[in-house]
This record gives C-alpha cells, sequence and structure tokens, in this order.
C-alpha cells in the first residue's frame, strides 16, 4: 500500500499480482490493465492496487552512474553562453516565438505551431541553422528540445567539460592502491621527497607479486600528486602528523551555551626568549586556558618548564579576579567594561579594583596526555573544586583546537612584537636575536597580562557571531554579558581562603626576622604570635604551613591559630614587581563608566610598542676610578634616611695618587649600605 501511494503507476512498469509478475499494459481513469508472461490478462482498480497482500510494486532501480547535475555551477562561461544561445533557438521550436520576442509578435510561418508540427519545425531550425554556417541535423535539434524540456537550460550545457574524473585516472586499481599505501606511511615518518613516495610505490608493487605493466615515473609523479593532494605528504612533519590526526567524516564538537560549560586547557614553548634567573636568556613555556562559549582566556601564565603544580596554580588564578594592576589604563578596569559590573559587584566586592576579565568557572576541562595535567595534583584540585574531566585522545589536537589556535594567536598577535622574538621554528629565526634587549619572565608576563585584557578580551572573534544576525561578531567580554543574560546565572569567584587551599604547600620556620622563602624575607606585624614559637606539628619538625604563589613572589600566606595570614616581602616598596602591588586609590572617573575603543586602542598601542622595544639598559658599570670617588664623596656625606644629593666633581678633593692635571670623573651618588637587604639578595 505504502508503495503504490508513493509511487506513480505507468504502461510498462511491472508489478507482482499473487508473486506472478505482471505488466502494466494500459491505464484507463482508475482501472489498470496488466500481463503476464503467458498473455493472460487482467483488470485491476487504483483501489485493488493498494492490497499488498495481492499485489507488490517492486521498488524502482536507481540509474547506473552519476546523477546528471542540474546547476551551471563549475561550468565555463563560453558552455553557459552557447546553452543560452541554443535556449532561443529551441524556445521558437516550441512555442514559435523567442524569449526576447517583443509583445505581439506574430510567429513566423515556418515556426507557427498552429500551422506546422513539432517535426516540421525542427527540421526547419535545422535547415536556418545550416544556412547560417552551423551544420546541425534535425535529430540533434530534437535531442536538445528534449533535454530542455526535461532539464531546463543546464539540460543545454555540455556536461562532458564538467565531469569528473576518478583521482588515480586510468591508473591500474593495484597501482593506485600502492600509491596510496606508500603516501599514508608518510604520516608518522620523517620528511621525504616524492621520489622516494614512488620509489617506496614500487617496491610495494613488487612485495606483492604485482606483473602487470609498471606507468613511467611521469605517469606516476601525476598519480602521486592527485591522490595526496591535501596530505603534505613532503611537507613539514608536523603539518602532516596534524592532519593524519583529523577525524575521518564531518568534524563534531561539544556544544557550549553557558561561561564554563566548557574549557580547554594546554601547554607551549612561548616564541620570546627571556632572561632566566641565572641571567642566561632562555626560552620559557605558557600554560592556558580559554572558555568554549566565550572566547575568554581566564588565565595564561609563563613559567620556565610546567610542572604539575603549576596547572593547579593556574586553575586557582582563573576562578579569581584579576587584580588592575599599577600603570594600567583606565579603561582596562572591570568597572568601565560591558561586563555586568554591578551584579558582580554586589557579590564579590573585589571586583571594584579588579581588570576587565571576566571570572570562569570550569564544568568541564578538556585536557591532552600530558604529565602536568593528568597529575594527582591536578586531579585532586579538580575534585576540590567540582570539576570534570574529558581527556582528549592521543595525538588528537583537533578535540581542543580552540585553546591550539589561541596559541598561534599569542604567536601571531603578541610575540612577534615582543623583543627578542624567536619564530615559532629556527628557519625563521633571526640572527643574535639573544643580543637584543630581553625581558624578564615576570616582566614578560605582566606584558602578556595587560595584553589579554587589551586586546584579546576586546577583539571580536569569527566565532562569537549572533546566528540571527551573522555579520556582528562579538567580543570576548561581549559575548561574556550576553551568556550570562541567558544562562540566568552568575558564577561566583573562589574566595580568598578557598584559593590559598589550591596554592603549594611549604613549611618553615618563623624567625626573629620572619620567614625566608626562595632566598626572600616575608615579615608582618601579625606573625608576632608565632614568632619563634613551634607549630606543634611533629611530623613536619614543628615547622609552619606555608602557602605561596609561585607567579607571585609578593606575598605569602601562613597558616595561623585563626585563619591564614598575609604576609608580603619585606623589600616590595624597594623593588616593585608586577604583581607585588595591589592597593589602589580609586578616584572619581571623570571619562563615564565605559572604555571608548579609542582608548583600549590607544592602550594596546602603547603596550605592543613597550613590548618591542624591549626593557631599559642598564647604566654602565663603574670604573674602580669612579667607584673610588664616590666611596669618597659618600664617606664625607652626613649619615640620613634622605636620598643623598649629587655632589658636583669639582667639590671633591683628588686623591693622592692621582695627577692634579688629571680630570676627575662624574660623581655617582650611592645609596646608604644596608646590610639587611644586602644578606638578601641572591647570589
Amino acid at each position: 500500500m505504502s508503495g503504490a501511494r508513493r509511487r506513480r503507476v505507468g504502461a510498462g512498469d511491472r508489478i507482482l499480482a499473487g508473486g506472478v509478475p505482471n505488466v502494466v499494459v494500459s491505464v484507463s481513469g482508475t482501472r489498470v490493465r496488466l500481463a503476464d508472461d503467458e498473455g493472460t490478462v487482467q483488470t485491476v482498480t487504483a483501489a485493488g492496487l493498494a492490497d499488498g497482500t495481492r499485489f507488490e510494486i517492486p521498488s524502482p532501480v536507481p540509474p547506473r552512474g552519476p546523477r546528471p547535475e542540474t546547476g551551471l555551477e563549475g561550468l565555463p562561461a563560453a558552455a553557459v553562453e552557447e546553452a543560452s544561445w541554443w535556449e532561443a533557438h529551441i524556445a521558437e521550436v516550441v512555442y514559435g516565438l523567442r524569449p526576447d520576442a517583443p509583445a505581439g509578435t506574430r510567429p513566423r510561418p515556418q515556426y507557427d505551431p498552429e500551422r506546422t508540427s513539432l517535426t516540421e519545425r525542427e527540421k526547419a531550425k535545422a535547415a536556418e541553422l545550416s544556412a547560417a554556417g552551423k551544420k546541425v541535423p534535425a535529430s540533434t535539434v530534437k535531442h536538445r528540445r528534449q533535454r530542455w524540456e526535461a532539464h531546463g537550460l543546464p539540460g543545454l550545457a555540455d556536461r562532458r567539460l564538467a565531469r569528473r574524473s576518478r583521482p588515480a585516472g586510468r591508473a591500474d586499481d593495484q597501482v593506485a592502491a600502492a600509491m596510496r599505501q606508500a603516501i599514508g606511511e608518510t604520516a608518522s615518518a620523517s620528511s621525504r621527497t616524492a621520489g622516494f613516495v614512488i620509489w617506496r610505490a614500487k617496491q610495494i608493487l613488487a612485495e606483492a607479486g604485482y606483473d602487470g605493466p609498471v606507468p613511467s615515473d611521469r605517469t606516476l609523479y601525476r598519480l602521486f600528486g592527485s591522490l595526496s593532494h591535501g596530505r603534505q605528504a613532503t611537507g613539514p612533519a608536523s603539518t602532516r602528523r596534524s592532519l593524519a590526526g583529523r577525524p575521518e567524516g564531518m568534524f563534531g564538537s561539544l556544544p557550549a551555551a553557558a561561561p564554563g560549560e566548557v574549557v580547554q586547557i594546554d601547554s607551549t614553548p612561548l616564541d620570546v626568549l627571556v632572561l632566566l634567573d641565572d641571567g642566561v636568556p632562555g626560552r620559557v613555556e605558557m600554560t592556558g586556558m580559554i572558555d568554549v562559549a566565550t572566547r575568554v582566556v581566564p588565565a595564561a601564565v609563563l613559567r620556565p618548564t610546567t610542572k604539575s603544580v603549576d596547572a593547579s596554580v593556574l586553575l586557582a588564578r582563573a576562578l579569581t579576579p584579576e587584580p588592575a594592576r599599577p600603570g594600567w589604563p583606565e579603561a582596562l578596569k572591570m568597572a568601565r567594561s560591558v561586563l555586568p559590573y554591578e551584579r558582580l559587584l554586589d557579590i564579590d566586592a573585589r571586583l571594584e579594583h579588579a581588570a576587565a576579565r571576566p571570572v570562569i568557572v570550569p564544568d568541564t576541562i578538556v585536557i591532552d596526555h600530558g604529565s602536568v595535567f593528568v597529575s594527582s595534583a591536578f586531579r585532586s584540585a579538580c575534585r576540590h573544586l567540582g570539576i570534570s574531566i574529558q581527556p582528549a585522545h592521543l595525538g588528537s589536537g583537533a578535540e581542543k583546537g580552540h585553546i591550539e589556535r589561541y596559541f598561534g594567536s599569542v604567536a601571531s598577535l603578541f610575540c612577534q612584537f615582543a623583543s627578542g622574538y624567536t619564530g615559532r621554528s629556527p628557519d625563521r629565526r633571526g640572527r643574535h636575536v639573544e643580543d637584543q634587549p630581553l625581558w624578564s619572565m615576570a616582566e614578560l608576563q605582566e606584558l602578556l597580562d595587560e595584553w589579554l585584557i587589551a586586546f584579546w578580551m576586546n577583539r571580536r572573534h569569527d566565532g562569537l557571531r549572533d546566528p540571527e544576525h551573522p555579520g556582528r561578531a562579538f567580543t570576548p567580554n561581549e559575548k561574556y554579558a550576553a551568556l550570562v543574560e541567558a544562562a540566568g546565572y552568575v558564577p561566583v569567584a573562589l574566595g580568598p581562603d578557598d584559593y590559598i587551599e589550591l596554592l603549594p604547600a611549604t613549611w618553615r620556620a618563623v624567625n626573629a626576622y620572619g620567614i625566608k622563602l626562595a632566598r626572600r624575607s616575608y615579615d608582618s606585624a601579625e606573625l608576632n604570635p608565632l614568632r619563634l614559637q613551634p607549630s606543634g606539628v611533629r611530623e613536619k619538625k614543628n615547622l609552619h604551613e606555608i602557602r605561596h604563589d609561585p607567579y607571585d613572589v609578593s606575598r605569602i600566606h601562613v597558616r595561623g591559630p585563626d585563619g591564614w595570614i598575609t604576609v608580603f616581602w619585606k623589600h616590595l616598596d624597594r623593588a616593585p614587581l608586577p604583581f607585588g602591588e595591589l592597593a589602589w586609590d580609586h578616584a572619581r572617573r571623570s571619562l563615564g563608566r565605559e572604555a571608548t575603543e579609542e582608548q583600549i586602542a590607544d592602550a594596546v598601542a602603547a603596550l605592543l610598542r613597550r613590548a618591542h622595544a624591549g626593557p631599559e639598559e642598564e647604566k654602565p658599570k663603574m670604573s674602580k676610578r669612579d667607584r673610588r670617588v664616590a666611596a669618597r664623596t659618600k664617606a664625607a656625606a652626613p649619615a640620613s634616611d634622605r636620598p643623598e644629593p649629587s655632589v658636583p666633581a669639582e667639590t671633591v678633593p683628588p686623591a693622592a695618587d692621582e695627577g692634579g692635571d688629571e680630570p676627575l670623573a662624574k660623581v655617582i651618588p650611592m645609596k646608604i649600605f644596608d646590610p639587611f637587604a644586602e644578606a638578601d639578595k641572591r647570589w
């Protein structure tokens, strides 16, 4: 019944009547005449054919070969023009007039449908075209007319021009299979030339016992080019591995409709040389996170070598507000951004002094199989925060493509502007890069943080487009504000105590001068009850528990009897660090709440200029004579806590062993000697 209703029954169709094949002889109204192979004729009604117990209409057999194309896409302009030329003539054969004939025009006598038959008009058109120099038989006009009536204008085009050929051409199937196998072996091998792949294909044919003709080298080169299209068989090995790791068929993705629903994390070497702690130029690694729904980067940190504890601290930093830094423009503060500042401020008062970077609380984190992210420390931190971990498949960078693309954007939009840029590979590296003024790791970290807030969070992304208005792209901050409204909730950032609990722990004694950690001294008046006192934890030799952020050396946290005690570095005011100063004097803003695009653009331009210029060069070291003159000047001056004024060189008496006619060096005043500060220096 369903088959009869789906299909039209016409003369020539085959129908099974009680299991016996029958052919439809004719159809008259609702009656259908059937005849079997023996000539027996029966008449049934259309309603009777719907009885599936007696009659069965077989499904039609699809035609062999590719389906005919119905459009003109992919055809040369000359072929389309010729099809249009034929359409005008065929329309005159069918209707008597051309499509461009003016209204009221009468058909020519030889094409008048009321006086001539269709066959006569076809012959007249063939004679007309032949007389004009294009010899066409009447049968060609008939075939063109039939194709035009069936397919329209595309039926008149020469389909041979758009015919698709086999990728292997006329090569033998076994030769093509050997070439495909040789190309497939290059996915994980070192880069080789096309000649080696052709040699390997011949070896595969010989091992398989192929006794057919082997094409010439020129034919094999063409076959290699056709079968290796899009495979990068002779390109960089990293590109081949990336292409080999792509999923087969259609790409899939995890849908993310709320901030933090899916977050990706990974590490990569940074393409910038920095000065390490020992003063030697070296590379550092960047570990970053990105939210799939909003493209917000909650945190990105630089370390010489990423460890498991670094990933846990990165997670803690992502869940806490980013404080604005001294010297940052007002346009980079959350109060001046498009983020829902008032609503967030009611939940967390720390956002009053925060930068324009939203807090992302992950629900699921996609990781690779690196030892840093599969470590027990990182998994324990995720369990403590209620975060699910989704490992990607081995060697499948496409499964975390957002973080991979973010790393590429950092290289092209930030790293190449920084002094000490090395390029992504040795063949892209300039000469004497290490001789450029290099940033320290802490200084480059500050530049990266400022770039993320000033540029990345305000950059429109193609992946953040409105489905209803695809012409408009959103920035990460705008997308976050929109999804917060749609999701109906505001993620709550980690509190200070929760953040401290995720930091790495160490155990130290509270001495009379404070706490010594990594050759830095930390002290505070709040440590007085703990000073020179045992902690009572015998397993740790009565030492006190210390929590510290490896990325923030300005403070440590000591567990006291009533909670955590924050202790600052003793010389923070003397040597301010990027993460050191967190207290701000927020004056009333004169430019309104939201920052303009011009202000943000100016901040980005100033940042890139500063990154490219590199740090200020150190003053040249003093000669022996200069140090001697400066020491005498300092000894003659009274001791004072205030900075000493500069002493003109002519007021200093010359040394006894120096010639009176020799000019004295310029006096450079030095600070008062501080033995405690000298003891804290790292030699």
